[in-house]
């Protein structure tokens, strides 16, 4: 007897499936800014903190601490943030966002929340909401 329905895994596929679409609307979305979606969650999370230490992107990205360094490396090649020393201690560094890393950060949210209102907007208001309290108990 199988572990498993037919009912259950179409519905794996479909949700791989979403999560690929996904994927690909977000890797074009970010494309006029040239950011790939990892440099584009890491300035997001820079972005949204007043000085962000490597080890606290490389916790909130769930990636290793020398990937974090490399990641901020980019960044700040790409004039998006910035190291400084930290207030608290001196042998640390944090990030801070530039000007224009939160520019390009405005610009990637808002394109994003146009992205999400054309994919999402193709279900009524309460398959909306059903679809993300789905999710939610999937995710718990």
């Amino acid at each position: 007897m199988p572990d498993h329905s037919p009912e259950e895994t179409a519905l794996a596929e479909l949700l791989a499936a979403a999560a690929r679409v996904q994927r690909r609307r977000w890797r074009e979305l970010l494309a006029p800014w040239d950011l790939s979606p990892h440099h584009a969650r890491a300035l997001r999370v820079v972005a949204r903190r007043d000085g962000t230490r490597l080890s606290d992107l490389a916790e909130a990205l769930h990636i290793a601490p020398r990937s974090a360094t490399e990641v901020a490396d980019a960044l700040q090649d790409r004039g998006l943030v910035e190291r400084s020393p930290d207030p608290v201690d001196r042998r640390a560094v944090v990030l801070r966002a530039t000007g224009e890393g939160r520019r390009v950060q405005g610009e990637v949210d808002a394109a994003r929340a146009g992205d999400a209102r054309d994919l999402f907007g193709r279900l009524p208001a309460a398959d909306r909401a059903e679809l993300a309290r789905l999710l939610r108990v999937l995710l718990d």
